[in-house]
């Protein structure tokens, strides 16, 4: 659960340096990350709810709350895209909370990667128009793991949907024991990858409302999807699958993506659905999985 912290604190935490690099203290998340250049340097953040964001432009950055949960970015977005832009040779973002992110392009966010790799563990993302968002035309390594996503998606503030987490890039994307729920519209996963791993996630649909499919690979990918759990809400705008392979394109292979020993239910009042809907017509390795009633285990569409 997020500690809310008092309004007092809306622009500044409770000491007068809330960002401190190694010895050295800064007022702006801004400041702190020129301070780095094109170096390495974490930036340790207070407790406190910050209406501030910062662009990175190049270096390694690691931002990191002094105390998980308790570092909240709020409603700020920097190029009118999200709280952190980044554009460095790498990031790690550890702990910290972002919420209430929105943009008149629809694609407001928490985090948007633009280069680099990008490591995020013990964050949240609550009721923004996208978690996460970004990507680069190259080996990108993106890893998320341990981190909550919630009221997050939309599909009618712009002409294109939003989603929990969009990220597009010719590397990988890594998302582990992760919990989706609560979802606003769009997608939760969507990822134009070649390689992707979504394991040991949750992914609760009971309270969505306009949701679409839990994990979207629209050009395809290989690598895995396994021990995740997902529970297809009621309150669907595309009901029609929980996982779908190449809807769009056919961009990357899928021959050998294997999806297994996952878990997957309708919640009450929901419709039936199929589990995996295939564009791809290559050899998925599809192994045992759970399904409640309701849930058609395969279609090739």
């Amino acid at each position: 659960m997020i500690r809310l912290l008092p309004l007092l604190l809306l622009n500044s935490a409770a000491s007068p340096a809330p960002f401190t690099l190694g010895d050295r203290g800064f007022a702006s998340l801004q400041e702190a990350v020129d301070a780095i250049g094109g170096g390495t340097g974490t930036i340790v953040v207070a407790p406190g709810m910050y209406r501030q964001c910062a662009v990175q432009r190049g270096g390694r950055v690691t931002y990191r709350a002094a105390e998980a949960g308790a570092a909240i970015f709020e409603g700020e977005a920097c190029e009118g895209k999200a709280a952190l832009v980044l554009r460095g040779e790498g990031s790690i973002v550890d702990g910290l909370v972002f919420r209430g992110y929105r943009v008149s392009d629809g694609n407001g966010a928490g985090i948007r990667s633009e280069t680099g790799d990008l490591d995020v563990t013990n964050a949240t993302f609550l009721d923004s128009q996208e978690g996460i968002s970004g990507g680069e035309p190259a080996g990108q390594r993106v890893t998320i793991d341990r981190s909550t996503f919630a009221g997050l998606g939309q599909c009618g503030e712009a002409p294109n949907c939003s989603h929990a987490i969009y990220l597009k890039n010719q590397g990988s994307v890594r998302v582990t024991r992760s919990r989706f729920e609560r979802g606003t519209g769009g997608h939760y996963v969507k990822l134009r990858s070649p390689q992707v791993t979504i394991a040991d996630n949750s992914f609760d649909d009971s309270a969505g409302a306009k949701t679409n499919y839990m994990i979207d690979l629209p050009e395809g990918a290989r690598g895995e999807i396994t021990d995740n759990v997902f529970v297809q809400g009621r309150a669907k705008e595309n009901g029609s699958a929980m996982i779908a392979v190449r809807a769009e394109s056919h961009t990357y292979p899928s021959a050998g993506l294997r999806i297994a020993n996952n878990a997957a239910t309708i919640a009450p009042g929901g419709k039936a659905t199929v589990f995996v809907a295939d564009w791809s017509r290559e050899r998925l390795a599809i192994g045992a999985n759970r399904l409640g009633a309701g849930v058609k285990p395969f279609e090739v569409r």
